[in-house]
């Protein structure tokens, strides 16, 4: 397949017009490489091991939802330059579907809830809003990460789900008016837990964006590949 189609092609999956203005060229493909893409992999992050894996494998396209370069390059060095280095000596690409991603139908808060089998969903400006039948520890064992939880959850109830750092204020309050009785993200500020009018539910950034990208692999028929950062807890 020509890059020019599969860009195409990505574009009905998550549409760039559903992107945050903040991500505005920091989405698409912003690593060019090969211009026939044979063999597709994706991940959450393309990070070093990711990048890898990609190349050994022989992967000629990477979709991933971060970007690897977040700010504009003036200098080419240490991290970047190593990871660089890897992608344009394989001429990989890599692809970024990110808020557009977000919000895409089927996208990373689709799945999240999907995973959760959370059912009679609305959308929100941000996140998904159901009835959850799952307790906290089914909902840690499921995500495969650990979940702090502020306040009481009693299942079944209404959870709003949003993927990634989605413990904001505004986004709780429009839950709880459309009816959420508890909230599920990631990346809490201690304000935030102390302001939330109803019980927080709060894993990690990876655990609940990546079940997103491992659910576009598996429609795609691209493998997946893994690179949890997975913290090491003490009691």
């Amino acid at each position: 397949m020509q890059i020019d189609r599969f860009i195409a092609e990505m574009e009905t999956v998550a549409p760039t017009e559903g992107a945050e203005e903040f991500d505005a060229g920091r989405i698409g493909l912003v690593v060019a490489g090969k211009p026939e893409i044979t063999t597709v992999c994706a991940a959450l992050d393309a990070t070093r091991q990711v990048v890898e894996e990609a190349v050994r494998i022989g992967a000629d396209m990477l979709v991933v939802h971060h970007t690897p370069i977040w700010h504009p390059l003036t200098k080419i060095r240490g991290h970047d330059a190593d990871l660089l280095r890897i992608v344009l000596g394989a001429g990989l690409n890599i692809f970024v579907m990110h808020t557009n991603f977000d919000h895409a139908t089927g996208g990373i808060n689709d799945a999240l809830a999907d995973l959760l089998d959370i059912s009679d969903r609305i959308p929100l400006s941000l996140g998904v809003l159901g009835t959850c039948t799952r307790s906290p520890a089914e909902i840690a064992s499921i995500l495969k990460a650990p979940l702090l939880v502020y306040g009481t959850m009693t299942p079944p109830c209404r959870l709003a789900v949003v993927g990634g750092s989605g413990c904001d204020m505004d986004l709780i309050d429009e839950a709880v008016a459309q009816g959420a009785e508890a909230f599920l993200s990631s990346e809490a500020k201690h304000s935030v837990l102390r302001s939330s009018p109803v019980p927080l539910l709060v894993s990690t950034h990876y655990a609940t964006e990546n079940p997103g990208m491992r659910a576009l692999a598996k429609r795609q028929g691209w493998q997946f590949l893994e690179d949890d950062p997975a913290p090491t807890v003490f009691e």
